[in-house]
Formats: structure tokens, C-alpha cells, sequence
């Protein structure tokens, strides 16, 4: 298993040690034996500066594919994130607008998948409401949009104690459906967004439409990721049985808001394979070896256990 800490922050940084990662990369290479497809999940710090965010992803973008990753996992927001409302609102596009088309268009000169969740993209009412969805959006080697994913689950919260106040619902549109599994070079993904994490039907749900792969790209605030990040990520790749990849936003994005970064890879049977931790941008890669879904699931048949619907409401009142 091929795994990597964190290892992308500034520029300086990257240039500096550019070296020394393909050193890394020709000793993991020569470690490796399966050629076992490669995935980037990536942490970011993003502003309300759009052309600030899109030049530090497509760096981290080129710097996987690069270290042979054949996709990559970019976290919620990474387009911006506003300091208001109506900030918010102002800087977002549609699918077809300028962000978006700049990573068709990288994902197609580099010939890598990407998974970009979730993106500020205008509502289908826009003109008439200003209202938004958070969309996690999957593009091919191609340049294609092969899926789009919008969040069902919105963050409506209030933690006096922990400094917490976000209102997703003032300008969101929840999602009205989940979206089948994407078939990938990696495996077969199962789209999530954030607070989507905390519902374990919608990852039980993703299994039964055979993911092998759960996705959940986060801005977690501080408090919340301190508390719950790590147990929930475990906890959902235990239940499923998948692999969970989780891209995340660190460090302080504006004079109103931080998020608690530990970008996060685990595997079946719940163990951490990968964390940026929460200081600084950067990436981890991990080799995804679907035979270790399929083993744990054949030696611990979970799913063939579970009980039908009927058994689990048989509580409730009728």
C-alpha cells in the first residue's frame, strides 16, 4: 500500500522539494508490483479569490498526476468560499461558466479524472430567486462532466458554546435525489458532500448500488472536525465496507471563518491510511486496492446480514 502524508503547501515549498517527491516517487514506484490505480485527495485553503484558488488546485492537480495519480480529489468549496451571503452569491456560476470549463479542460490535457465537491453552482431559477446548489461534480480523462451530485443534506446550525453559526438553508437549494455510483479508474465512487456524512443511509444507500468508494469532500469547521471528523469518516467506511476518500479545506479562509483540514483516507475496515492534518495545504496518495473491499466483505458478510426494511420499522407505529 502506497500511502503519503500531506506533502504540498506553498509554492516556495513545491519548488524546493520538487526534487525530493520524485526521489519518493521513484522508490515508491519501484515498490510497487500490482499497478494498482493511484487516487490524490487533496486539502486546500480557499478565499473569496477565485483566481487564487484556481491556481493552487491545478497545482495540485498537475503535482498528482505527476506522482501518478489517475484521480484526484479536490474538497467542498474549492472554487472560494465567501465571506458573506451576498458574496457568496455574487461569485458563483453556472456549469458552463469559466471555473468549471478551466477543469475540463485540465482534466483533459492531463488526462486524469477529477472529483470537484461542491462547487457554487446556480440554481435553475437563478434569475429569479438567486438561489444556489452545492454540487459535487466528476469529470473524465476526457474533459466530460460524467456526473453531478447535489447536496441533499444542508448545514442548518447553531453551537453557542463552540463559536458555531452556519445557515447552508438561507441560500441553498437542497438536492432532490441521490446519483448512482460512477464507474472510475479507480473503482466505482459514491458521490457525498460534508455534512452528507452524517447520514449513514446515504452511504448504506450508495453501497446497496454497489460503490466500492465513498467520496465526501468537507469544509468542517474547527470545532465540529475536532469532535466528529475522524469517527464518522471511520465509522461509515466500517459500516459500508468501502474505501472513503475525503478531501478537506484547513486553516482560515477569511476573518469569519477556519475549517479544521485532516484530509482523509480509510479504508474497509477502518483504518486511517492517509491524513494531511490540519496546518497547511497539500495531498495524499494512496493506492486503492479493490481487492481489499471484497475480501472484508466475504470474511465479514455485513450486508448479507442486515434484515429487510420491514425488520427496522417493525418499532415504529402503525
Amino acid at each position: 500500500m502506497l500511502t503519503v502524508r500531506c506533502t504540498l503547501g506553498t509554492s516556495v515549498r513545491y519548488l524546493a522539494s520538487l526534487s525530493a517527491w520524485r526521489q519518493q516517487i521513484k522508490l515508491h514506484n519501484r515498490m510497487l508490483t500490482s499497478r494498482r490505480p493511484v487516487a490524490a485527495v487533496c486539502q486546500v485553503t480557499a478565499t473569496p479569490d477565485k483566481e487564487a484558488n484556481l491556481s493552487a488546485c491545478k497545482q495540485l492537480v498537475e503535482e498528482a498526476k505527476e506522482r501518478g495519480a489517475s484521480m484526484v480529489f479536490l474538497p467542498e468549496g474549492f472554487d472560494y468560499i465567501g465571506s458573506s451571503r451576498e458574496e457568496t452569491l455574487s461569485l458563483s456560476e453556472s456549469l458552463t461558466g469559466h471555473t468549471i470549463s478551466q477543469y475540463t479542460d485540465l482534466a483533459r490535457k492531463l488526462k486524469v479524472w477529477l472529483s470537484l465537491g461542491g462547487f457554487h453552482e446556480r440554481g435553475h431559477d437563478w434569475e429569479t430567486d438567486r438561489r444556489i446548489y452545492n454540487s459535487h461534480i466528476i469529470i473524465n480523462d476526457k474533459g466530460d462532466i460524467t456526473s453531478v451530485y447535489r447536496k441533499c443534506h444542508l448545514f442548518d446550525v447553531e453551537l453557542p458554546e463552540k463559536g458555531v453559526s452556519l445557515k447552508e438553508t438561507a441560500f441553498t437549494i437542497p438536492g432532490p435525489s441521490l446519483v448512482s455510483p460512477v464507474q472510475t479508474p479507480i473503482g466505482k465512487v459514491g458521490l457525498g458532500i460534508c455534512y452528507d456524512l452524517r447520514f449513514p443511509e446515504l452511504s448504506l444507500a450508495l453501497q446497496r448500488n454497489e460503490a466500492e468508494i465513498l467520496t465526501y469532500p468537507s469544509a468542517f469547521t474547527v470545532p465540529t472536525g475536532a469532535a466528529h471528523w475522524e469517527v464518522l469518516l471511520r465509522a461509515r467506511a466500517i459500516e459500508t465496507q468501502c474505501f472513503v476518500l475525503a478531501a478537506a479545506q484547513v486553516g482560515r479562509h477569511h476573518e469569519k471563518r477556519s475549517s479544521y483540514g485532516h484530509a482523509l483516507v480509510v479504508d474497509p475496515w477502518g483504518e486511517v491510511l492517509g491524513d494531511c492534518g490540519g496546518e497547511e495545504p497539500g495531498m495524499v496518495l494512496v493506492e486503492i486496492n479493490l481487492e481489499k473491499v471484497r475480501s472484508t466483505r466475504r470474511n465479514m458478510p455485513v450486508q448479507q446480514h442486515r434484515r429487510d426494511t420491514g425488520f427496522y420499522n417493525s418499532l415504529e407505529k402503525t
